[in-house]
């Protein structure tokens, strides 16, 4: 469901974006003719430079994943099914975000142990840091990653938002 690129192949560059009012404030939603392949909530860190990527309020794939957030921020939907375009990212970043969507609704894990499960124990830092960079934040669930010892560290859109995430979750 995620498109990969080979070193060959430029990325694919945001056709579309829009913008949703959420509980947790504004997310501007990015997409490629592949997939989404951007959510951003208003502020946060690693924003990219948006300015030149026409704003499309009909764009089907960005309603439909507005759609889907509405419910999940209303607690109707613990699961995400949109076409994704990670392929921003390098091979390792996209490793770490696919494992990200393997944490289930409602877990965490740690760093350190998303670093273990991936085959690269002491990679915790460069694990964090993928993590850190995930451009699809909240369907691609960075918010379930934790310090060692279960504190709320490292979320681009806010620890506030990791906790209130993390709380609608029951996590």
């Amino acid at each position: 469901m995620n498109a990969t690129r080979s070193p060959h192949q430029p990325h694919p560059a945001p056709a579309a974006l829009c913008r949703i009012d959420t509980e947790l404030g504004r997310i501007t939603l990015a997409a490629t003719g592949i997939g989404l392949c951007g959510l951003w909530f208003e502020g946060q860190r690693h924003l990219p430079d948006l300015a030149r990527i026409p704003v499309r309020e009909d764009h089907p794939l960005l309603n439909e994943a507005g759609a889907q957030l509405r419910q999940y921020f209303a607690g109707q939907r613990r699961a995400f099914n949109l076409p994704l375009d990670l392929s921003l990212g390098t091979r390792f970043q996209q490793g770490v975000w696919e494992a990200l969507r393997g944490i289930e609704f409602g877990s965490t894990t740690t760093y350190g142990t998303l670093a273990a499960r991936l085959g690269r124990p002491s990679a915790v830092r460069a694990v964090a840091a993928a993590v850190g960079r995930n451009p699809v934040s909240v369907i691609v669930p960075c918010h379930r990653v934790l310090g060692a010892d279960g504190a709320l560290t490292g979320y681009a859109g806010g620890l506030d938002r990791k906790h209130r995430l993390l709380e609608l979750e029951s996590a």
